[in-house]
């Protein structure tokens, strides 16, 4: 039993004696080391794991200072029995169901598992061409700045910003670094009451539709657009109205003037990527003062510009407070991180704040400061001016890939963005394609999702090139155009 118990299978950035530690506190409270167990002598437990004894001494030496072992004179390290005190005794849990059991599907009000949304394989990574969106390339980002922020925020000086309960305020160092280093970027200038910080745009839209939507509602959509904003809104209003995008984004004529809310991606349409013109914005906003509508800007990839300067976000011409802002810090930083801020009027963001305290008190204050030294210290800067220069390599790249191998099939964004939306001929179904390519390493989103009917197009998809290497993108690209070939049955 000791040989198969003890067992290290070793971990890539974790020590030795971490390592040593996990194994030994798996074992005492999953019951495999009862109370009072010996442990064998730390030159034994050395010899069975191929280790220095130096580092099982401190691994065990760490285990008493924290209560899982007491060192006895003269005859070794045994499981203290108090660590296991209040546990109730390990249960196996019952392997099938009672015939007279809750029928859940009966008491189900909403079906969330049934909305249509792209799964992307968790192990992404481990794909030899990763053309997946919303992701980053783990090689771009500034990780030993990140940690000296994170042991900055995790210091006695800082504690005191991240152990305690705020009750539903949120970091003012954030806030106030929001305000001075990201809004600015943007054009808006905004009070420190006028800001909330939110685990990222889904949870901004979520808390938005929950305090301002109904069943009645009527709530208008970019189609094809962002699918988790289609979703969460029609969790709460049965009455979405898809409006068909064209080269500017969402067209502004008489569709939206029975809306009481309109939901938008001015910067880079998700997504096609097309950019609003500014007159385009101009008369949405103007639009919006006549026939009394709130504008939901979410200024998504504001940040990913290669030609020219961004255009002015919605929020910055607002002179109404129609404007709702949404930003997010998932694209320049990773989608891990789960941040992400609203601005909007001091009253709205007030019942915002107490809405939040009701379902989280708040974003996880360790966060929010390390997020705060990073902003401060300059590295999103510096990241942002990283991303740039590598996303603009891969965006040509990609580019070009895409005339040579799949002519005609997609446009260039004007303005940047990190992802192309690509039409393929007719007779394709990017759903299937989906599947195939992911056989052969290839990673992608398949169009169909994006579109409101669920039989609309299907020869749409996505392809990101964030997270994949600049040399594996025009061979990834040609791979793809001959799968596309061998399911439409086209012959050279």
């Amino acid at each position: 039993m000791r040989d198969s118990l003890f067992q290290l299978h070793r971990v890539e950035n974790v020590s030795i004696q971490s390592q040593i530690r996990e194994m030994l506190v798996s074992a005492i409270l999953d019951g495999q080391l009862p109370s009072n167990t010996p442990l064998p002598s730390s030159r034994n437990m050395s010899k069975t794991l191929g280790v220095s004894r130096n580092t099982v001494v401190l691994a065990y030496q760490g285990l008493v200072d924290d209560g899982y072992l007491t060192s006895r004179e003269r005859s070794g390290f045994y499981v203290n029995p108090e660590i296991l005190e209040g546990r109730t005794g390990h249960q196996e849990p019952p392997r099938t169901q009672k015939p007279n059991g809750i029928r859940w599907a009966q008491r189900f009000k909403l079906k969330p598992s049934e909305n249509r949304n792209h799964k992307k394989p968790l192990d992404w990574q481990s794909y030899k061409y990763p053309f997946i969106s919303n992701q980053v390339d783990p090689e771009l980002f500034p990780i030993a700045a990140w940690r000296e922020c994170s042991r900055q925020a995790m210091g006695k000086r800082g504690m005191d910003a991240w152990t305690s309960d705020t009750s539903g305020s949120d970091d003012l160092q954030l806030i106030e670094q929001i305000r001075s280093r990201l809004l600015p970027r943007r054009g808006i200038l905004a009070a420190e009451d006028e800001v909330l910080i939110t685990l990222g745009a889904q949870n901004a839209l979520y808390m938005l539709a929950s305090l301002l939507m109904r069943a009645d509602t009527t709530v208008a959509i970019e189609d094809p657009g962002y699918p988790d904003a289609r979703n969460i809104f029609g969790l709460k209003t049965n009455d979405i109205l898809p409006i068909q995008v064209d080269d500017g984004g969402l067209p502004v004529d008489s569709r939206l003037d029975p809306c009481q809310y309109v939901y938008v991606t001015p910067s880079h349409q998700s997504p096609t990527t097309r950019t609003m013109p500014l007159e385009r914005r101009k008369a949405l906003l103007e639009r919006a003062s006549q026939k009394d509508f709130v504008i939901i800007e979410d200024d998504y990839e504001s940040e990913t510009n290669y030609s020219g300067a961004p255009t002015p976000s919605l929020k910055s011409l607002d002179t109404e407070n129609r404007v709702v802002y949404i930003g997010s810090l998932s694209k320049t930083l990773f989608p891990g991180l789960r941040l992400g801020y609203v601005v909007a009027s001091a009253e709205l963001i007030k019942e915002l704040r107490a809405l939040r305290l009701c379902v989280l008190r708040h974003t996880p204050n360790n966060n929010q400061r390390t997020l705060a030294y990073f902003l401060s210290l300059g590295h999103h800067d510096t990241l942002i001016h990283r991303l740039h220069r590598a996303y603009r390599s891969r965006w040509e790249t990609m580019a070009k890939a895409l005339n040579t191998h799949l002519p005609n099939a997609a446009t260039v964004p004007i303005y940047g963005g990190s992802t192309f939306w690509v039409e393929g001929p007719a007779t394709l179904n990017a759903d299937k394609l989906t599947k195939a390519a992911l056989e052969i390493g290839i990673v992608m989103e398949p169009g169909s999702i994006h579109f409101a009917d669920e039989n609309g197009p299907k020869n749409f998809f996505r392809l990101g090139f964030s997270s994949i290497a600049v040399e594996q993108i025009e061979p990834g690209i040609k791979l793809l155009s001959e799968l596309i070939d061998q399911q439409c049955g086209i012959n050279d």
